[in-house]
């Protein structure tokens, strides 16, 4: 369900309060800047289902939209299991969630989608200790971060943004399905659009090494596994879904920070207006996940709680496919 206030009654309210107390233009301004804050937050997710009894693992759990979307997985009674590399801010964020929620259910468990020896040393403690996986959301991320390589010899936006998840969600792919119906949630970005898979060169040791251009292909890479993963486990029980949770205010974009940090300072105020919270950002991931009816859809690609067509490359059915396998032959996965 997607909640909507029509803009002429939140306007007729607001100019009514906002006359009797101030001027003309002042009230117009304020006004203004309400309607404009109400658009960029977007879509709220408004499903009161509960998830008792149910188990969900959320990826960068411990701050952003992964601690938001976490707060509310604990909310409706879920098992929260959070995946995170930072074990000491973990438990902090976790101990926060059930101390907010007093859903006492909340699991810290590490894992650094940097390694791969580290997801699927998670994959088996978390096979071997628990009994059942009914959502899975690969949440944690990196962005525009300066080109370094990762232990198993990959760039690391895109080993991170994707090739950990990849391993990680084929991996928990049997008791996703033993558990079904049962959901895996994709965070993407609108930065997909533009983006392009250099499949001969995805450690750009031959281009020049552009962060953002290797940002937009690991978020293209996002749409195109949850394509073929839709594709692969059609009928299972299993349903996919990728999404672009807007253009937030968490610690994701740290490097932009850090590499301009005079830009970062001139636009720390205008991003109090222009981008959203972390709980505004976190709604479409939690749509994704709890909103009823979306089997259909699965596949697809959400934004606003809302189902948004992809820019043309995060359609191309040619290009998933070829993702999918050349990103099984770099995790070191056979398939059955």
């Amino acid at each position: 369900m997607y909640l909507s206030i029509p803009a002429t009654k939140l306007w007729e309210e607001l100019k009514e309060n906002c006359l009797a107390k101030y001027g003309a233009v002042t009230a117009v301004t304020a006004i203004s800047l309400v309607l404009l804050r109400k658009w960029i937050a977007g879509g709220v997710c408004c499903c009161r289902v509960r998830l008792d009894g149910k188990t969900v693992i959320i990826t960068g759990a411990n701050t952003g939209i992964g601690k938001e979307t976490a707060h509310d997985m604990a909310m409706r009674g879920a098992r929260v299991v959070m995946a995170c590399r930072d074990l000491s801010k973990a438990e902090k964020a976790a101990a926060e969630i059930r101390r907010s929620t007093g859903n006492g259910d909340i699991v810290v468990r590490h894992l650094n989608l940097a390694s791969l020896f580290s997801v699927r040393q998670f994959a088996h403690e978390y096979t071997a200790t628990e009994n059942r996986l009914d959502i899975l959301i690969n949440n944690a991320g990196v962005m525009m971060c300066p080109k370094s390589l990762t232990e198993d010899g990959y760039e690391t936006q895109f080993a991170v943004n994707h090739l950990g998840h990849f391993l990680l969600t084929v991996l928990l792919l049997d008791m996703l399905k033993k558990s079904s119906p049962s959901r895996v949630i994709n965070v993407s970005s609108i930065a997909h659009k533009g983006g392009k898979i250099n499949f001969d060169d995805l450690n750009f040791n031959k281009a020049p090494y552009d962060s953002l251009v290797s940002y937009r292909q690991s978020k293209l890479a996002n749409l195109l596994f949850t394509r073929e993963l839709a594709r692969r486990i059609k009928g299972s029980g299993v349903t996919v879904y990728s999404l672009h949770p807007g253009v937030i205010r968490t610690e994701l974009g740290r490097y932009i920070q850090t590499r301009y940090p005079l830009l970062s300072a001139l636009l720390s105020f205008p991003a109090l207006l222009l981008m959203k919270t972390p709980n505004q950002g976190a709604q479409t991931s939690i749509f994704c996940a709890v909103a009823e009816g979306l089997e259909s859809h699965s596949g697809c690609y959400f934004s606003d709680c809302k189902l948004k067509e992809p820019a043309p490359e995060g359609k191309d059915d040619l290009a998933a496919l070829r993702l999918w396998k050349i990103s099984a032959k770099l995790v070191g996965y056979e398939e059955d």
